[in-house]
């Protein structure tokens, strides 16, 4: 078994795409808007076996600002998913091959270890990696929420079958009144989108980590064809704006909002019917739509529960990768917050020693 870790700039990164079938959150691209975002460095690690071949993407993050001035902890660092859904990637031959994953999950915390890994956290795939708590051990996996998708395969008769009542009349209701979806480029409706995103992040007081600047929306335009943005419009006003990647067949809604003189009439209802007949047309095979906030079933997972019958198990991966940095770390964060190292444990918060409490 070898394993390579491979930097941005490496053609390994886009050849091994090509091999293997995959997510907007896997690309180059969006690894690299990803990490000028959070002050990190993206990387991802192949590992593979004759045919066999094991993909993730990651990003690397310094522990060192964890702690107040004075106290240090040299090159450490902790590694994370991007924003998304990145999850591990298998060839077919990797994918019927249980031992290979196993193995390949071993080997990559071996190659952490050695670079001074403390701990990794990967969120799943909830498509791509559907199948993983059938095929690898429980302690590689924690089952995190739920999340919601359209089965693009179905015909429009059976996805209109499957919404929930209420929905449907909000819909008719919404059509009736004259509001209308389609979808538009989003580089040209990119400030539109920025007001009505940011008002709702607002009205639902959101945490600061959901708010993007106008820098982080202008860069991810320019994935070009892979980013398309739904919008519904009454009288040539904007009422609610959705972003959606498509990716292998893969469509996923990414940020969406809507304007607060619009809520009564839901005009994301709409937006959403729109985007699963639009999506389906282009050959796409499933809209995911994702779950609730921080993988709750909260009232934005049952929003989206009424577009779809179908649900995937959300999997995330807690790997302590260096147990005695680990629980320094923790010790020293909690002297930082002024708490005991048992508050920070006991958070569920992974890794402990990033919670805020």
């Amino acid at each position: 078994m070898t394993s390579q870790v491979i930097s941005l700039s490496d053609s390994l990164w886009v050849q091994s795409l090509h091999e293997l079938r995959h997510d907007i959150y896997h690309l180059p691209e969006y690894l690299y808007l990803e990490a000028k975002r959070t002050n990190t460095i993206a990387e991802a690690i192949l590992i593979f076996e004759e045919e066999k071949i094991f993909f993730l993407p990651y990003l690397l993050r310094s522990c060192d600002n964890l702690l107040d001035e004075g106290i240090t902890f040299k090159e450490v660092f902790d590694v994370v998913s991007p924003n998304g859904y990145a999850g591990i990637l298998l060839n077919d031959a990797a994918a019927h091959t249980p031992e290979f994953l196993k193995l390949a999950i071993e080997q990559l915390i071996s190659v952490l270890q050695a670079r001074n890994v403390c701990s990794a956290f990967f969120r799943l795939h909830p498509i791509l990696n559907h199948d993983f708590h059938e095929i690898i051990s429980s302690q590689f996996y924690q089952v995190s929420g739920e999340t919601v998708s359209v089965d693009l395969m179905l015909s429009e008769t059976e996805m209109w079958h499957q919404t929930r009542p209420e929905h449907r009349t909000h819909i008719n209701r919404c059509k009736r009144a004259g509001f209308t979806a389609k979808i538009v480029p989003f580089k040209e409706y990119i400030d539109e989108f920025l007001l009505i995103y940011n008002q709702t992040m607002d009205r639902v007081e959101a945490k600061q980590s959901f708010y993007f600047d106008r820098e982080y929306f202008i860069e991810l335009a320019n994935l070009n064809e892979k980013i398309h943005l739904g919008i519904v419009e009454l009288n040539n006003q904007v009422a609610c704006a959705g972003i959606f990647t498509e990716c292998c067949e893969i469509v996923q809604y990414h940020l969406g909002g809507t304007k607060n003189e619009f809520l009564k009439q839901t005009p994301s209802k709409l937006m959403f019917d729109y985007v699963r007949v639009w999506a389906k047309e282009r050959g796409d095979k499933v809209l995911h739509l994702g779950g609730g906030v921080g993988a709750a079933k909260d009232s934005l997972y049952n929003f989206k529960a009424g577009f779809s019958k179908q649900r995937h198990p959300y999997l995330t991966q807690r790997l302590i990768i260096d147990a005695e940095k680990y629980h320094s770390l923790v010790e020293l964060r909690a002297k930082t917050l002024k708490t005991q190292p048992e508050a920070l444990l006991q958070s569920n918060f992974f890794p402990a020693y990033r919670s805020l409490n």
